[in-house]
């Protein structure tokens, strides 16, 4: 998933904005240029330093380009749902479409990195409920 993401993701349920993103696993491609012809890119919020533009006071727009997350979790700090980040895809299904098995694993592999809040309360799955 591309950093520059989080600047129009919100929550699907609650539509809270911004979403704060935990990365566990990043790939890097140093190869990849853009012509970035006006800085920055992303309009309200940079993912890659977690902070609103205007409380950004350098911008490596470059860098991020080259930058995309493998493996994270978004979470909505509002309403406490989370979305796995899989192979560079954010997974923001509603609640009923998504697998209660796969969620729970993936919160059990990945528990270290995971907020607590999230391991116990989290929605629409959490490691509390197990």
């Amino acid at each position: 998933m591309k950093y520059r993401l989080i600047d129009i993701l919100a929550c699907p349920i609650c539509k809270n904005f911004p979403l704060k993103l935990i990365v566990i696993k990043e790939n890097y491609y140093p190869k990849r240029e853009v012509k970035i012809e006006e800085k920055p890119l992303c309009e309200l919020y940079c993912g890659l330093q977690q902070k609103y533009i205007r409380e950004v006071k350098e911008v490596s727009c470059e860098d991020c380009i080259k930058r995309e997350v493998d493996i994270g979790i978004l979470i909505c700090v509002k309403c406490k749902r989370w979305y796995p980040i899989l192979d560079e895809i954010p997974r923001m299904l509603p609640d009923e479409l998504r697998s209660k098995n796969e969620d729970i694993a993936f919160l059990r592999k990945y528990r270290d990195y995971i907020p607590i809040e999230i391991l116990v309360n989290g929605k629409p799955f959490n490691l509390k409920e197990m």
